[in-house]
């Protein structure tokens, strides 16, 4: 171990078993936390579950290639640094890696002391981001939200609050009547969170009957319904990344309420008409004018899925 080496979370992927048991012997005696997986589908079970600092995976992998896989992380998770292996250590192959958002790449067989100086240099980076992150987030909390004005004692409690909960990315349920701004406090939440580059998409579960709500939701294949003549992504997919505002949720129907639950559980999305689930990441909130707890002991709403919306109440 050098006298820099920044301690991380690998993860491997190789569908050679020998050399991911190499990789982890080595890595671990270096301090670092190393995980291996033989395959992509793995690799993305595992990145749901755990946080990871670095990416190392072959170039060549049944299924998703290397280089896919790269590309995928890219765009879903543009922080976490990718190091691909490669026994072609060839200009093209270095190029599309690197334009497939590759942080390094390092050739087979692999030289484990340079590959410990790639990946320290990924950590350092990774490292850095974060403290630049923290820094842009002080100052962004230091600035007033322009959409909340007001100086009463109530408002700034809000606003107290909303700084205090923006970044947890568990649901919110916020209660009000009417008018009194629930859509606001739903965007200034996203505003304040680590989502806010991503999408803020509100819709108000009244406002559709049930069939068209389930499909503005979720979304659907083509052929799922007599008028499904395209495949359409969904409320939750296109919220990716982002925040999802179900407005009046005491109107959902009881109908629907177990599929929400079980994308609230898995966040996973099943398409109207579709065997496939879809993995999204969304940040749920939900509002109401109507008391969500007379609904549950009214039988009118699932005390389980209020649970699961009501992590946080404001």
């Amino acid at each position: 171990m050098t006298r820099n080496n920044l301690p991380g979370r690998i993860l491997v992927i190789d569908d050679d078993q020998a050399l991911c048991e190499l990789l982890v012997e080595d890595l671990s005696r270096r301090k670092h936390q190393v995980s291996s997986v033989l395959k992509v589908d793995q690799a993305r079970e595992l990145l749901h579950r755990e946080e990871v600092d670095v990416v190392l995976t072959d170039l060549n992998m049944p299924g998703t290639s290397g280089i896919d896989f790269c590309a995928e992380l890219k765009e879903n998770r543009p922080d976490l640094p990718v190091v691909i292996m490669t026994a072609f250590g060839s200009l093209e192959t270095a190029i599309a890696a690197l334009r497939a958002g590759a942080y390094d790449f390092v050739t087979k067989p692999v030289d484990l002391d340079l590959l410990s100086i790639t990946l320290n240099r990924a950590l350092q980076h990774r490292h850095l981001q974060k403290k630049v992150r923290l820094l842009k987030d002080q100052i962004r909390r230091q600035q007033p939200d322009d959409e909340l004005l007001g100086e009463s004692a109530v408002l700034q409690q809000v606003k107290e609050q909303i700084l205090r909960i923006a970044d947890l990315n568990t649901s919110v349920l916020i209660s009000g009547e009417s008018g009194t701004g629930k859509e606001l406090v739903a965007r200034a939440l996203h505003r304040q969170s680590t989502r806010r580059e991503g999408p803020f998409i509100a819709i108000n579960c009244a406002a559709l009957p049930g069939n068209l709500l389930e499909s503005e939701l979720f979304g659907h294949v083509r052929g799922a319904f007599t008028d499904a003549r395209e495949n359409r992504k969904g409320l939750f997919l296109e919220a990716d990344g982002g925040t999802l505002l179900l407005d009046e949720i005491a109107e959902l129907p009881l109908a629907l309420q177990p599929k929400l639950l079980r994308v609230l559980e898995d966040h996973k999305v099943r398409p109207l008409g579709s065997t496939q689930e879809i993995a999204c990441d969304v940040r749920v909130l939900a509002s109401s004018h109507q008391n969500l707890s007379e609904a549950v002991s009214n039988h009118l709403f699932r005390s389980d899925l209020f649970y699961r919306l009501n992590v946080i109440q404001l």
